[in-house]
Parts: structure tokens; C-alpha cells; sequence
């Protein structure tokens, strides 16, 4: 996710732009428990501000679009994408939602957050192996068009 500087000035950075990627590699739980971590690097697509009133400047409406690639060693394994439309301006929240697509079945997401660099959005769902899965997300962003993510499911 990256950021948006606002011309107003009022606030420093408002938008984290990009995607919540979900981080995931290899099951990380106890046999017995069915709770698991995925891992996973995320490549950040191009920025994406759709201006939905047209006025060259954020506002409430607007939104990020993204479509982000997930690595695992480097090799691609999977990718996310959503929306994120600006739902306050003077706390600079914005509610992401969006889809993981994984060889196994797909993961949902949402959240408000923030600009901070450390994001957290609930897992709603899932298909395939990730069927009825729950849990949380948090995404790191390292501010060069890279992070991680990790997902903490439980069924």
C-alpha cells in the first residue's frame, strides 16, 4: 500500500494505496489445531486513485483500486485486489475490501485503517480449502512498492 500526499497540506499522508496483501507460505500450526499462518512478500501495483467527483483532489467518494502480486521466495504464488474508498478526511480512513486468490481457493478481506505502515483487516471468508475461514490480516509496508503480510486464519 502506498500513500497519497494531500496539496492541502493539513494532513501529511491521508491514503495507504495498494492492496492488503495476504502473506502466506506454509501452515504454521499444530497438528491438532486447525488455526494456521500464511506468509507471504507482496509487489504493490501502480497507484490508482479513482477521482469520482472529478475534482483533482481527495475526497470522500474517492478510492484506490489495486491488484497486488504475492511471493513466496520470490516466486509467484498467488495475488489480491479490492477497493479502498476514502471514508474520512481529517483521520485519513479509508475501508479496504477485496479478494486473495491462491491455488488452494480464494480468501476475503476487510478494514479501516489508517496510514500507518502497519495495517489490520478481518478475514471474512473463504472458498475452496480457505472455506469458512475467519482470522485477521496484518500488512507491513517497507515504503519502496514492497511489504509483507501476514494471515492468522481459525476455523
Amino acid at each position: 500500500m502506498r500513500r497519497l500526499i494531500l496539496p492541502s497540506g493539513a494532513l501529511a499522508l491521508l491514503l495507504l494505496l495498494g492492496g492488503v496483501a495476504i502473506a502466506g507460505a506454509a501452515p504454521k500450526a499444530k497438528p491438532a489445531d486447525k488455526a494456521r499462518t500464511l506468509r507471504f512478500d507482496v509487489q504493490f501495483s501502480p497507484f490508482h486513485l479513482v477521482d469520482a467527483d472529478g475534482d483533482n483532489n481527495p475526497s470522500l467518494g474517492d478510492y484506490v483500486v489495486f491488484h497486488d502480486l504475492l511471493l513466496t521466495d520470490g516466486r509467484p504464488v498467488g495475488d489480491e485486489a479490492g477497493t479502498c474508498p476514502l471514508v474520512d478526511l481529517e483521520q485519513g480512513l479509508i475501508h479496504c475490501t477485496g479478494t486473495i486468490r491462491l491455488p488452494a481457493g480464494q480468501l476475503t478481506f476487510q478494514g479501516l485503517t489508517t496510514t500507518a505502515p502497519t495495517k489490520e483487516v478481518a478475514i471474512t471468508g473463504g472458498t475452496g480449502r480457505y472455506q469458512g475461514a475467519a482470522g485477521e490480516a496484518t500488512l507491513v509496508e517497507f515504503g519502496d512498492d514492497t511489504g509483507t503480510l501476514t494471515i492468522r486464519l481459525r476455523r
